[in-house]
């Protein structure tokens, strides 16, 4: 059967799904996280880079006799080059490389997915699919720094993540009359809200970087700028090793001293003090976000919850909305823990939703394009 094949490269690991041609069946999707998940099999291989991670893709491929007559990648950042799908090309692939400041963790490897599958498949078409793209039409105030222009036009201004995630969802709700104001919260390892009026983004956490904005598991979000001159000026850190905080240090996982796994830390909150402040903060961002995104829109008509802890951690949907109900925002606490796909009370004016997004589904219709 001739297929096209999604590949959706995070900073550490690596999704892929197989679709017919008309995207009527999805033959295969699995992640690749330090091991290789086939169906109900499992091969430990320890960490692996990127490239190993798609030489497996291609083993599955082949054992599997599929045909892939073309390949669509979820690429973080597109800078102000990149707003429509596109084929990656030697001189697109130039300007990836030189995006890589912009997203340092998640550039390099998807560039190395992208040449791996370039070798085992040369004659087949590959195309980049970029998560700022849904960003692109922002308003002027939320599109830029309050920093000299000048910076502006180096690329210094607010992208936002997520965006082929926030497509899924808003395809989603459209047939379920979602009103015009709608506040969508993807979280999971990587977390952010966004803002969507009609359709288009007017704002949303995640910024230059996918660092931004809210507490992650291991990702700071914002931060006081004189938090960062201080670890610089006055502990000597040097930028390398502030990266390495920010991204890989910081978070769920720096506050609760143990983990930035959400599961993890409800387990542990009982008798672990760290962990439930970890939580709480959580939490608590994830709120004060809802009500200023709410402020952004002039009130919201729905809330998704969406992304691995937004799809799968009822305590933390109930924790967050419990001091939102002056925007209307009122949750059935019964249909939130049976996991149901509403979970609004009937005197919420507010309709708040579970949603699964589909990025890879959303790769495979921009990639479909270029058949």
């Amino acid at each position: 059967m001739e297929t096209i094949l999604t590949v959706n490269c995070g900073s550490s690991s690596l999704k892929f799904a197989l679709y017919s041609l008309k995207l009527e069946q999805l033959l295969l999707g699995n992640v690749i996280d330090g091991y290789t998940k086939i169906g109900e099999e499992r091969h430990e291989h320890g960490a692996v880079t990127m490239k190993e991670a798609a030489e497996e893709v291609v083993r599955v491929l082949r054992a599997r006799s599929y045909d892939v007559r073309i390949i669509g990648h979820r690429i973080v950042q597109g800078g102000e080059k990149h707003f429509e799908p596109v084929i990656l090309d030697d001189g697109v692939l130039q300007s990836l490389k030189e995006l890589v400041p912009l997203a340092p963790l998640h550039i390099p490897p998807s560039l190395d997915v992208i040449h791996a599958l370039q070798e085992a498949f040369p004659a087949l078409k590959q195309v980049g699919c970029f998560d700022t793209a849904f960003h692109q039409h922002m308003p002027f105030e939320a599109r830029h720094y309050p920093l000299p222009r000048a910076l502006w036009k180096e690329g210094v201004i607010h992208y936002g993540f997520h965006g082929l995630s926030y497509e899924s969802i808003m395809q989603q709700l459209q047939p379920l009359s979602p009103g015009s104001r709608v506040i969508v919260a993807h979280l999971g390892n990587g977390a952010s809200c966004a803002a969507i009026q009609e359709g288009s983004s007017l704002d949303t956490t995640m910024g230059m970087t996918p660092i931004g904005g809210l507490m992650m598991s291991t990702r700071a979000g914002d931060l006081d700028p004189g938090v960062l001159l201080y670890l610089l000026e006055e502990k000597g850190m040097t930028g390398s090793e502030l990266s390495r905080m920010l991204n890989k240090s910081s978070g769920l996982k720096a506050v609760s001293e143990e983990s930035g796994d959400v599961q993890q830390l409800l387990e542990q909150e009982g008798t672990h003090p760290q962990a439930a402040e970890a939580i709480l903060m959580f939490c608590y961002h994830v709120r004060k976000t809802i009500g200023a995104l709410a402020a952004v829109l002039g009130g919201v008509d729905t809330l998704v919850f969406t992304g691995g802890i937004g799809e799968h951690a009822a305590t933390i949907r109930s924790r967050i909305c419990k001091g939102l109900e002056f925007l209307g925002i009122v949750i059935n606490e019964k249909a939130n823990e049976e996991k149901a796909n509403m979970i609004s009370a009937n005197d919420s004016k507010v309709t708040v939703r579970v949603m699964k997004t589909n990025e890879e589904l959303m790769i495979a219709q921009h990639t479909q394009t270029f058949l």
